[in-house]
Protein backbone atom coordinates (compact mmCIF):
# COMPACT_ATOMS: atom_id res chain seq x y z
CA UNK A 1 0.00 0.00 0.00
CA UNK A 2 1.43 3.53 -1.08
CA UNK A 3 0.85 6.38 1.11
CA UNK A 4 -0.60 9.63 -0.50
CA UNK A 5 0.98 12.82 0.18
CA UNK A 6 -0.91 15.08 2.03
CA UNK A 7 -3.72 17.46 0.11
CA UNK A 8 -4.77 20.65 2.20
CA UNK A 9 -7.92 22.04 -0.49
CA UNK A 10 -8.44 25.62 0.58
CA UNK A 11 -11.47 26.37 1.55
CA UNK A 12 -14.08 28.34 -1.01
CA UNK A 13 -13.87 32.19 -0.32
CA UNK A 14 -17.64 32.34 -2.67
CA UNK A 15 -21.10 30.66 -1.78
CA UNK A 16 -22.37 28.36 -5.21
CA UNK A 17 -26.06 28.59 -5.89
CA UNK A 18 -26.51 24.99 -7.58
CA UNK A 19 -29.83 24.81 -9.73
CA UNK A 20 -30.96 20.91 -10.43
CA UNK A 21 -30.71 20.16 -13.92
CA UNK A 22 -29.62 16.65 -13.87
CA UNK A 23 -31.29 13.20 -13.85
CA UNK A 24 -30.58 12.25 -10.28
CA UNK A 25 -29.55 15.43 -8.59
CA UNK A 26 -28.39 14.08 -4.96
CA UNK A 27 -26.57 17.21 -3.88
CA UNK A 28 -29.57 19.63 -4.64
CA UNK A 29 -32.20 17.12 -3.23
CA UNK A 30 -29.96 16.53 -0.09
CA UNK A 31 -29.42 20.69 0.20
CA UNK A 32 -33.04 22.15 -1.07
CA UNK A 33 -35.46 18.72 0.34
CA UNK A 34 -36.38 18.44 -3.03
CA UNK A 35 -35.11 18.98 -6.73
CA UNK A 36 -36.97 21.92 -7.99
CA UNK A 37 -35.62 24.80 -9.80
CA UNK A 38 -38.10 27.28 -8.23
CA UNK A 39 -36.76 25.94 -4.73
CA UNK A 40 -33.27 26.43 -5.27
CA UNK A 41 -33.39 30.04 -6.81
CA UNK A 42 -35.55 31.32 -4.00
CA UNK A 43 -32.71 29.54 -1.79
CA UNK A 44 -30.32 31.92 -3.76
CA UNK A 45 -32.29 35.39 -3.90
CA UNK A 46 -33.12 34.89 0.07
CA UNK A 47 -29.09 34.19 0.77
CA UNK A 48 -29.48 30.69 2.94
CA UNK A 49 -25.74 29.25 3.12
CA UNK A 50 -24.88 25.97 4.41
CA UNK A 51 -21.20 24.86 4.76
CA UNK A 52 -20.72 21.07 2.60
CA UNK A 53 -18.50 18.54 3.27
CA UNK A 54 -16.48 17.88 0.49
CA UNK A 55 -14.44 14.54 -0.37
CA UNK A 56 -11.22 14.03 -2.17
CA UNK A 57 -10.48 11.02 -4.31
CA UNK A 58 -6.72 10.26 -5.41
CA UNK A 59 -4.76 6.96 -6.10
CA UNK A 60 -1.04 6.71 -5.18
CA UNK A 61 -0.58 10.43 -4.36
CA UNK A 62 -2.31 12.01 -7.57
CA UNK A 63 -5.36 13.85 -7.08
CA UNK A 64 -8.15 12.46 -9.62
CA UNK A 65 -10.89 14.51 -8.39
CA UNK A 66 -13.53 16.39 -5.91
CA UNK A 67 -16.62 14.71 -5.03
CA UNK A 68 -19.54 13.96 -2.62
CA UNK A 69 -20.65 10.65 -3.02
CA UNK A 70 -18.97 7.32 -4.47
CA UNK A 71 -20.26 3.99 -5.21
CA UNK A 72 -17.62 1.27 -6.21
CA UNK A 73 -19.16 -2.47 -7.26
CA UNK A 74 -22.74 -2.71 -8.31
CA UNK A 75 -23.34 1.17 -8.37
CA UNK A 76 -20.30 1.69 -10.24
CA UNK A 77 -21.06 -1.44 -12.83
CA UNK A 78 -24.51 -0.05 -12.84
CA UNK A 79 -23.23 3.30 -14.44
CA UNK A 80 -20.36 2.03 -16.77
CA UNK A 81 -23.00 -0.10 -18.28
CA UNK A 82 -25.63 2.46 -18.15
CA UNK A 83 -22.94 4.45 -20.37
CA UNK A 84 -22.92 1.61 -23.18
CA UNK A 85 -26.87 3.35 -23.71
CA UNK A 86 -26.73 7.04 -24.10
CA UNK A 87 -29.55 7.02 -26.59
CA UNK A 88 -31.84 5.81 -24.27
CA UNK A 89 -33.72 8.14 -22.10
CA UNK A 90 -31.96 8.44 -18.41
CA UNK A 91 -35.14 6.38 -16.52
CA UNK A 92 -35.31 3.84 -19.11
CA UNK A 93 -31.28 3.39 -19.03
CA UNK A 94 -31.03 3.25 -15.66
CA UNK A 95 -33.66 0.74 -15.11
CA UNK A 96 -32.22 -1.37 -17.48
CA UNK A 97 -28.37 -0.90 -16.49
CA UNK A 98 -30.02 -2.28 -12.82
CA UNK A 99 -31.75 -5.53 -13.99
CA UNK A 100 -28.72 -5.93 -16.58
CA UNK A 101 -26.70 -5.84 -13.62
CA UNK A 102 -28.70 -7.54 -11.29
CA UNK A 103 -28.85 -10.44 -13.98
CA UNK A 104 -25.17 -10.95 -14.01
CA UNK A 105 -24.48 -10.25 -9.80
CA UNK A 106 -20.48 -10.29 -9.21
CA UNK A 107 -19.23 -9.36 -5.92
CA UNK A 108 -15.77 -7.29 -5.85
CA UNK A 109 -12.42 -9.05 -4.14
CA UNK A 110 -11.01 -6.09 -2.33
CA UNK A 111 -9.67 -4.97 0.72
CA UNK A 112 -10.96 -1.86 2.71
CA UNK A 113 -8.87 0.39 5.16
CA UNK A 114 -11.41 3.27 6.92
CA UNK A 115 -10.14 6.03 9.63
CA UNK A 116 -13.35 5.80 12.25
CA UNK A 117 -14.35 9.57 13.28
CA UNK A 118 -12.71 10.44 16.26
CA UNK A 119 -14.49 13.71 16.70
CA UNK A 120 -15.94 14.22 20.46
CA UNK A 121 -18.75 16.39 19.38
CA UNK A 122 -22.00 15.82 19.75
CA UNK A 123 -24.02 14.27 16.94
CA UNK A 124 -25.72 17.17 14.76
CA UNK A 125 -23.27 20.27 15.44
CA UNK A 126 -20.90 21.05 12.70
CA UNK A 127 -17.07 19.97 12.40
CA UNK A 128 -15.34 22.94 10.78
CA UNK A 129 -11.79 22.10 11.28
CA UNK A 130 -10.36 18.91 9.81
CA UNK A 131 -8.92 16.32 11.90
CA UNK A 132 -5.55 15.14 12.33
CA UNK A 133 -4.25 11.73 11.27
CA UNK A 134 -2.96 10.75 14.78
CA UNK A 135 -1.11 7.35 13.26
CA UNK A 136 -1.72 4.25 11.21
CA UNK A 137 -2.94 2.48 14.33
CA UNK A 138 -6.09 4.03 14.30
CA UNK A 139 -7.34 2.36 11.03
CA UNK A 140 -9.42 -0.57 10.60
CA UNK A 141 -9.58 -3.24 7.48
CA UNK A 142 -11.85 -5.18 6.43
CA UNK A 143 -11.30 -7.58 3.42
CA UNK A 144 -13.33 -9.97 0.96
CA UNK A 145 -16.37 -10.37 -1.29
CA UNK A 146 -18.18 -7.24 -1.55
CA UNK A 147 -21.47 -6.75 -3.64
CA UNK A 148 -21.25 -2.72 -3.01
CA UNK A 149 -19.34 0.12 -1.47
CA UNK A 150 -20.85 3.25 -0.85
CA UNK A 151 -18.91 6.13 0.69
CA UNK A 152 -20.87 9.42 1.13
CA UNK A 153 -20.28 12.56 2.77
CA UNK A 154 -23.75 14.33 2.17
CA UNK A 155 -27.24 11.84 2.68
CA UNK A 156 -28.13 11.80 -1.04
CA UNK A 157 -32.12 12.39 -0.83
CA UNK A 158 -33.60 11.44 -4.55
CA UNK A 159 -36.36 10.17 -5.91
CA UNK A 160 -35.65 6.42 -5.63
CA UNK A 161 -34.70 6.80 -1.95
CA UNK A 162 -36.67 9.81 -0.42
CA UNK A 163 -34.75 9.21 2.93
CA UNK A 164 -31.30 9.33 1.24
CA UNK A 165 -29.00 6.54 0.43
CA UNK A 166 -26.86 7.67 3.57
CA UNK A 167 -29.98 8.88 5.81
CA UNK A 168 -27.42 8.94 8.56
CA UNK A 169 -25.18 11.51 7.58
CA UNK A 170 -25.70 15.45 6.93
CA UNK A 171 -24.14 17.90 5.15
CA UNK A 172 -21.72 19.37 7.42
CA UNK A 173 -21.44 16.83 10.17
CA UNK A 174 -17.53 16.19 9.30
CA UNK A 175 -17.88 12.55 9.02
CA UNK A 176 -18.85 10.25 5.59
CA UNK A 177 -20.69 7.09 5.69
CA UNK A 178 -18.96 4.00 4.86
CA UNK A 179 -21.45 1.36 3.92
CA UNK A 180 -20.15 -2.23 3.54
CA UNK A 181 -22.38 -4.71 1.70
CA UNK A 182 -21.01 -8.05 1.71
CA UNK A 183 -21.68 -10.97 -0.74
CA UNK A 184 -24.77 -12.67 -0.02
CA UNK A 185 -27.56 -13.68 -2.68
CA UNK A 186 -29.66 -12.07 -5.22
CA UNK A 187 -32.65 -12.00 -3.45
CA UNK A 188 -31.61 -10.92 -0.42
CA UNK A 189 -29.42 -7.77 -1.89
CA UNK A 190 -32.65 -7.13 -4.28
CA UNK A 191 -34.74 -6.87 -0.79
CA UNK A 192 -31.68 -4.28 0.30
CA UNK A 193 -32.18 -2.21 -2.71
CA UNK A 194 -36.04 -1.93 -2.51
CA UNK A 195 -36.13 -0.81 1.07
CA UNK A 196 -34.16 2.58 0.41
CA UNK A 197 -37.80 3.32 -1.14
CA UNK A 198 -39.73 2.92 2.05
CA UNK A 199 -40.02 3.59 5.67
CA UNK A 200 -37.78 0.56 6.84
CA UNK A 201 -34.02 0.66 7.82
CA UNK A 202 -32.39 -0.67 4.93
CA UNK A 203 -28.92 -1.50 6.29
CA UNK A 204 -30.61 -3.67 8.85
CA UNK A 205 -29.14 -6.98 7.26
CA UNK A 206 -26.34 -9.18 8.62
CA UNK A 207 -24.21 -8.85 5.33
CA UNK A 208 -24.56 -4.49 5.72
CA UNK A 209 -21.85 -2.79 7.85
CA UNK A 210 -21.88 0.53 8.30
CA UNK A 211 -19.43 3.15 9.92
CA UNK A 212 -18.89 6.74 10.18
CA UNK A 213 -15.19 7.56 8.81
CA UNK A 214 -12.90 10.50 7.63
CA UNK A 215 -10.96 8.69 5.54
CA UNK A 216 -11.39 5.41 3.18
CA UNK A 217 -8.97 3.57 1.21
CA UNK A 218 -10.41 1.18 -1.55
CA UNK A 219 -7.98 -1.56 -2.78
CA UNK A 220 -9.52 -3.98 -5.50
CA UNK A 221 -7.99 -7.52 -6.01
CA UNK A 222 -9.90 -8.60 -8.97
CA UNK A 223 -7.31 -9.14 -12.03
CA UNK A 224 -10.07 -10.97 -14.49
CA UNK A 225 -10.67 -8.62 -17.37
CA UNK A 226 -15.01 -8.49 -17.95
CA UNK A 227 -16.33 -7.48 -20.66
CA UNK A 228 -18.08 -4.22 -20.66
CA UNK A 229 -20.87 -5.02 -22.64
CA UNK A 230 -21.93 -8.43 -20.82
CA UNK A 231 -21.17 -7.20 -17.04
CA UNK A 232 -19.51 -3.51 -16.83
CA UNK A 233 -16.88 -5.07 -14.33
CA UNK A 234 -13.52 -4.20 -14.28
CA UNK A 235 -11.78 -3.06 -17.96
CA UNK A 236 -7.96 -3.93 -18.89
CA UNK A 237 -6.44 -0.47 -20.27
CA UNK A 238 -3.97 0.34 -23.17
CA UNK A 239 -1.02 -0.68 -20.82
CA UNK A 240 -2.10 -3.92 -19.14
CA UNK A 241 -3.58 -2.72 -15.74
CA UNK A 242 -7.45 -3.50 -14.55
CA UNK A 243 -9.54 -0.24 -14.80
CA UNK A 244 -12.51 -0.41 -11.99
CA UNK A 245 -15.61 1.68 -12.49
CA UNK A 246 -16.64 4.06 -9.57
CA UNK A 247 -19.66 5.83 -9.62
CA UNK A 248 -18.88 9.87 -8.23
CA UNK A 249 -21.85 11.57 -7.84
CA UNK A 250 -23.49 10.07 -10.88
CA UNK A 251 -20.20 10.47 -13.23
CA UNK A 252 -17.90 7.49 -13.93
CA UNK A 253 -14.90 7.09 -13.04
CA UNK A 254 -12.17 4.64 -13.83
CA UNK A 255 -9.10 3.70 -11.96
CA UNK A 256 -6.32 0.91 -12.22
CA UNK A 257 -5.39 1.19 -8.66
CA UNK A 258 -6.55 1.89 -4.88
CA UNK A 259 -8.34 5.03 -3.76
CA UNK A 260 -7.94 7.24 -1.39
CA UNK A 261 -11.39 9.47 -0.17
CA UNK A 262 -10.25 11.72 2.01
CA UNK A 263 -12.84 14.37 3.62
CA UNK A 264 -12.90 18.05 3.91
CA UNK A 265 -15.53 19.45 6.89
CA UNK A 266 -17.39 22.54 5.42
CA UNK A 267 -15.07 23.27 2.48
CA UNK A 268 -16.94 24.85 0.19
CA UNK A 269 -20.65 26.80 0.81
CA UNK A 270 -23.89 26.71 -1.35
CA UNK A 271 -27.25 28.32 -1.42
CA UNK A 272 -29.77 25.77 0.52
CA UNK A 273 -31.80 25.04 3.44
CA UNK A 274 -30.07 23.00 6.58
CA UNK A 275 -31.79 19.24 6.85
CA UNK A 276 -32.79 19.96 10.25
CA UNK A 277 -35.20 22.75 8.87
CA UNK A 278 -36.38 20.23 6.20
CA UNK A 279 -37.06 17.43 8.74
CA UNK A 280 -39.29 19.17 10.87
CA UNK A 281 -41.26 21.28 8.10
CA UNK A 282 -41.85 17.50 5.97
CA UNK A 283 -44.77 16.24 4.46
CA UNK A 284 -45.38 12.77 3.87
CA UNK A 285 -46.69 11.60 0.23
CA UNK A 286 -47.96 7.83 -0.67
CA UNK A 287 -46.90 8.00 -3.77
CA UNK A 288 -43.70 5.75 -3.20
Amino acid sequence: METDQVFAPVRAQLPLGLIPAGSTNVLAHSLHGIAHVVTATLHIIMGHIQPVDVCTFSTTGELLRFGFSAMFGFGGRTLALAENYRWMSPSKRRDFAVIKTLATLKPEDCEISFLPLTSSQDEGERVVQESPNSGNEQWQTVQGQFLNVSIMAIPCLCAVAPRGLAPNTRLNNGSMALIIVRNTSRPEFIKHLKRYASVKNQFNFPFIETYNVEEVKVYPRNTVRYSLEEEAGPQETASGNTAFPWNVDGDLMEVSSEVHVRLHPGLISFYGGSMEEMNESKVTCNCL
